[in-house]
């Protein structure tokens, strides 16, 4: 199995690369694990992995930078159907806007936004942001492979301010709570993205990867 991770200039990739090593590793996968940010080598890739932090803007601006990018991502993806993960601001940038210091456009591959947040406890008073922490996963078991063998209530690690609005209920498979639901997994036919930082997720995260890696939409 081949694996491309793009690198979009955002850092955090060392990480994303040690964690599908490790999933690989504890399912018997034989993989090959490479980050790039050369376009073809998404045409020999399995899968595709789109990680990112920091701010959408400058995450697109990176994207955009990176030469036949765009095009390779929708012929692999969205033509051939290729596995697709998004993880971080690699999730964020699946949709139709940023909003984040004016307006930037995503990829428009799933209806939404992604909207400063503005999370309130019970009381009213103001939850701190970014939504720095472990929370857990709110879904009913079954809804999709990538979540198999995780329970609901599952904590995993978010860092945002920032969160989708507006999806087709359809694409949402999980929630989490803070001052209300927020995405925090989101996808359609053969793409799935999180919002949290999956490789920074403990044994969960690896589940999951592990369950990206073995999983055929």
């Amino acid at each position: 199995m081949r694996i491309a991770i793009i690198d979009p200039g955002s850092g955090n990739l060392a990480s994303v690369l040690r964690a599908l090593e490790v999933a690989a590793d504890e399912r018997g996968i034989a993989a090959t694990i490479r980050v790039t940010s050369h376009a073809p080598d998404l045409d020999v890739a399995d899968r595709i992995v789109l990680p990112g932090q920091g701010a959408f803007a400058a995450c697109r601006r990176g994207l955009d930078a990176l030469p036949g990018m765009l095009a390779a991502l929708e012929r692999n993806v969205r033509d051939e159907r290729k596995p697709f993960l998004g993880i971080c601001v690699g999730m964020q940038l699946l949709c139709d806007r940023g909003l984040e210091h004016g307006t930037t456009p995503g990829l428009g591959w799933l209806p939404g936004d992604m909207a400063p947040m503005d999370p309130r406890a019970p009381d009213g008073a103001p939850l701190p942001l970014p939504q720095m922490g472990w929370n857990g996963l709110d879904f009913t078991p079954g809804t999709h492979p990538f979540l198999d063998g995780v329970r609901p209530g599952a904590n995993v690690y978010f860092v945002h301010s920032y969160a989708w609005t507006g999806a087709d209920p359809e694409d949402v498979i999980a929630t989490a709570d803070y001052g209300g639901p927020v995405v925090a997994v989101i996808g359609r036919g053969n793409i799935v993205a999180t919002q949290f930082h999956v490789e920074k997720s403990g044994p969960v995260g690896l589940r999951l990867l592990a369950n990206f890696l073995e999983w055929k939409p």
